[in-house]
């Protein structure tokens, strides 16, 4: 038996679980107050305190340090790396602790979390499948500019996670399947993967694909352009940098459209009448289904199974529309929500079990 922490930092919130192999003995989030983290001009200022924080709840849980076998961290913003568990080395701390305005996340804090409380205790840290998890053919890089390269950043670990569930269920190994994989959530990842490998994806944090309730998804380039300078018919509107990365990644899509990037609340409106909100939700369907399609043409059509999990997978009526437009391509498997934590046990577990191989950032 292995008894695993594993800590997971997001913007206003840190998740912490202990598991014994798959089972939790708890999962908790610790919630951090506006005024909490004001104190902090940069995510990685946070350190000291989300530390306190984890080592604070551990004492209250009687979870004593010293019984862990390894200690997971969610992983951050690194280089493009292949997919699989990896143990934190100085590489990795060095990389997320550079202060790079475009690459602060507070996914970065979660190595550094783990590797500090494993030292104590002489054990391993590991991260599992970040959101930088490149296993792109080379021709799914190339775009239209030379200068810019399309980018894989996705929902990597639930996108595994998920995927080899689905070939459990299916009764085949994971890197035998063709399938197409899709995370909704506030941001959307429709992903193509060929035998274990995570081929293409649309770059789901600020790039192209469909529009999500809190992202802009691909947009017409010309038109960003203008708008950026503020050229006819954006007279007036022109954007600073973090005024338009904001208006593509947090403040788009849904929220840019109805004011709100909640599901429920869109769908209640819907049910009483709203012609706009099911015209903007139907389109968000629209979009995804396109996509789905897009991928059904890199796997060349042999696709196995399309599995569709996040937040998102909960709702009938959006899956309704998804369904409509590409049940004929291939069977569909639906896991609602998302279980990131457990994800990155089983990372873990399969590295302290001999079932994979430890892998080496920067090697």
């Amino acid at each position: 038996m292995h008894r695993l922490l594993v800590i997971n930092p997001g913007s206003t919130s840190t998740k912490v679980a202990v598991y014994e192999d798959e089972q939790p003995l708890f999962v908790e989030s610790l919630r951090h107050s506006s005024d909490d983290l004001a104190a902090y001009p940069h995510i990685l200022d946070q350190y000291g305190f989300r530390l306190e924080a984890v080592l604070k709840l551990l004492e209250e849980r009687g979870i004593a340090l010293a019984s862990l076998a390894a200690v997971i961290g969610r992983g951050g913003l690194l280089a493009p790396i292949p997919s699989g568990t990896y143990r934190v080395n100085d590489r990795m701390l060095a990389r997320l602790r550079q202060r790079d305005k475009e690459r602060e996340h507070a996914s970065n804090l979660g190595a550094l979390l783990a590797d500090e409380i494993a030292r104590r205790v002489g054990v391993p840290a590991f991260i599992v499948d970040p959101v930088c998890v490149d296993e792109f053919d080379d021709v799914a890089r190339i775009s239209g500019l030379p200068e810019i390269e399309r980018k894989s950043l996705s929902h990597a670990l639930n996108l595994k996670a998920v995927s080899r569930r689905a070939a459990a269920d299916l009764g085949r190994p994971y890197g035998e399947l063709n399938l197409v994989v899709v995370h909704l959530g506030g941001g959307i990842s429709v992903t193509a993967h060929r035998r274990g490998r995570m081929i293409d994806v649309n770059q789901a944090l600020d790039g192209t694909g469909p529009f999500a309730p809190e992202r802009a998804g691909g947009l017409p380039v010309g038109d960003v352009v203008r708008l950026c300078f503020g050229v006819a018919p954006y007279e007036g509107l022109e954007m600073t940098y973090e005024k338009m990365f904001k208006k593509l990644a947090g403040r788009g899509g849904l929220v840019a459209h109805l004011g709100t990037n909640s599901a429920v609340e869109v769908e209640r409106r819907i049910t009483a009448g709203d012609s706009r909100a099911r015209l903007v939700y139907e389109a968000m369907a629209y979009q995804i289904a396109k996509e789905i399609g897009a991928m059904a043409t890199v796997l060349m059509g042999q696709i196995d199974a399309i599995v569709i999990t996040g937040g998102l997978a909960h709702s009938d009526v959006l899956l309704g529309w998804v369904r409509d437009r590409v049940a004929w391509i291939a069977p569909i498997l639906v896991y609602p929500g998302e279980d990131e934590m457990l994800a990155l046990a089983q990372g873990a577990l399969r590295v302290l079990r001999g079932e994979e191989a430890t892998r080496t950032y920067g090697a």
